[in-house]
């Protein structure tokens, strides 16, 4: 899963290598010891095998001398008035425990070793800052190894883990992509045990609400998910991904995002109800599949919904027919899939809907798009047959769960999809002609007041409806 670093910090690291530290001199003003000057030069503007050597040597005195011990405060203490040493060593601590596993090693048995760079990481709001950027370079790689070296969770690791997280998300709410490419990336590297996925849920307003934006952006539509995507005008296409998609957002960087929320889907069970709930991840993922250019991404989407499906099967499986998921797994089907991996995925989650739709009834799909808060044109609406067999179980059902969510619906003013607004007028129409003594109780609901608001709405359609609705209630207001 390694990735290629991202080219800005790429470049910020190799200009900082490039500038020169006056040592001497600030061992001379007591910034730093001469012992340390001396380990620092020992590893410093070296071949990587010449550091390797010395680190390898020496490795209790280099922990000693990042991290303290002993008598020693650690340097990024003992240097934190010059800035530019603190960003130099930074980088070089970086270079080091990657030339060094047992530099690496030996840094995490310390009793705190994330300690000195924690503060670092408010050192300023400025994204384009330095210092609490490399600050967090050095955090992931030391967690991100920490959290697959042992199966311990520490106090200060999930301390760390939680700041650092914190820091990533102002990356990835920025609307600069090389910011948002290196929060992902760090995410990805510490995504990697069951316990940092379950803190990156906790925190999911900071930390996943910002790539399901991007994700909304690359599908072509903004944060009304619900309304915007649900609709037949959802406008990307897949000449939109030559050089990047939708809403600017490029293909590598959709990759990555969606390569976070793969490794998240891995805790199906626990983000799965959530990620439908508040973002719409079936139509949201429908629509990027629709409009995928690349069997890479396209992998990642099956593979993230089949993680899903398999743990959710109840409140997700519902869902995926109101998105048009079977029939778009249908078309894919047909496609020449050279991926192994993708092609498996595919049958899988064909199969399990193939399995889940056998034992579906009409009413189990009407009541399942009710649910999903969503309502489109499906064959159920418009047909006498299914309101005269169902309407009064629609409205006993889980003691009337199903009309509460119609009142839902019908209380949001759907902006982008107003057939929303006259599909729900046409339920209610259809329940009061069916079952007219409960139309008190719909009336206390407040759906009887709703859709006599919604006769001034300016969609012709909407008004159509709900003036058929007032209708129903005005036939019986002489009983």
């Amino acid at each position: 899963m390694s990735l290629d670093p991202p080219s800005y910090v790429v470049s910020l690291q190799n200009n900082i290598r490039s500038r020169p530290i006056p040592w001497e001199g600030a061992v001379r003003a007591k910034t730093i010891t001469d012992t340390d000057h001396k380990k620092i030069k020992a590893i410093d503007k070296v071949r990587k095998e010449q550091r390797k050597q010395a680190l390898d040597g020496e490795t209790d005195g280099y922990v000693s001398l990042f991290l303290g011990g002993g008598d020693g405060e650690g340097i990024f203490k003992s240097a934190a008035k010059r800035q530019d040493m603190v960003v130099y060593l930074l980088v070089l601590l970086d270079d080091s425990i990657e030339d060094s596993p047992a530099l690496m090693s030996a840094l995490l048995k310390n009793s705190d070793p994330y300690a000195p760079f924690l503060p670092l990481l408010k050192a300023s709001t400025n994204l384009d800052e330095p210092l609490p950027l490399l600050a967090a370079l050095v955090l992931t790689k030391l967690l991100s190894q920490a959290v697959t070296s042992s199966s311990k969770t520490t106090s200060q690791l999930e301390s760390a883990l939680k700041s650092l997280y914190s820091y990533l998300s102002t990356l990835s709410k920025s609307s600069d992509a090389g910011h948002q490419d290196i929060a992902v990336q760090a995410y990805s590297s510490l995504l990697r045990s069951k316990k940092t996925r379950e803190l990156f849920w906790d925190q999911r307003t900071e930390t996943v609400d910002p790539l399901m934006d991007i994700l909304r952006a690359g599908a072509g539509a903004g944060k009304d998910t619900g309304s915007t995507l649900w609709s037949e005008g959802a406008s990307t296409t897949r000449a939109n991904f030559d050089t990047g998609i939708a809403g600017g957002v490029g293909i590598q960087l959709l990759y990555r995002v969606l390569l976070v929320i793969w490794q998240l889907s891995f805790e199906g069970e626990l983000v799965g109800e959530g990620l439908q709930d508040e973002h719409d991840i079936l139509i949201l993922y429908v629509q990027l599949l629709r409009v995928s250019p690349k069997e890479k991404i396209t992998r990642l989407l099956l593979s993230t919904l089949y993680n899903l499906f398999t743990t959710n099967r109840a409140t997700l499986l519902p869902a995926a027919g109101l998105a048009r998921l079977p029939s778009l797994l249908q078309t894919l089907k047909a496609r020449h899939l050279s991926d192994p991996d993708l092609v498996e995925d595919l049958n899988g989650l064909i199969e399990m809907l193939e399995e889940y739709t056998k034992g579906q009834t009409t009413f189990d799909e009407y009541a399942a798009e009710v649910r999903s808060g969503h309502l489109r044109w499906s064959p159920p609406h418009r047909n006498p047959v299914f309101w005269a067999e169902n309407a009064r179980r629609i409205l006993d059902e889980n003691k009337g769960e199903l009309p509460r969510a119609l009142v839902d619906i019908l209380s949001k003013p759907w902006e982008n999809d107003k057939q929303v607004l006259a599909i729900g007028c046409n339920d209610v129409a259809c329940l009061v002609k069916e079952v007219p003594e409960k139309r008190s109780t719909l009336e206390k609901m407040g759906l009887k007041t709703r859709v006599m608001e919604l006769m001034a709405d300016p969609n012709e359609s909407v008004r159509w409806e709900s003036l058929r609705a007032v209708g129903e209630w005005l036939r019986y207001s002489f009983d």
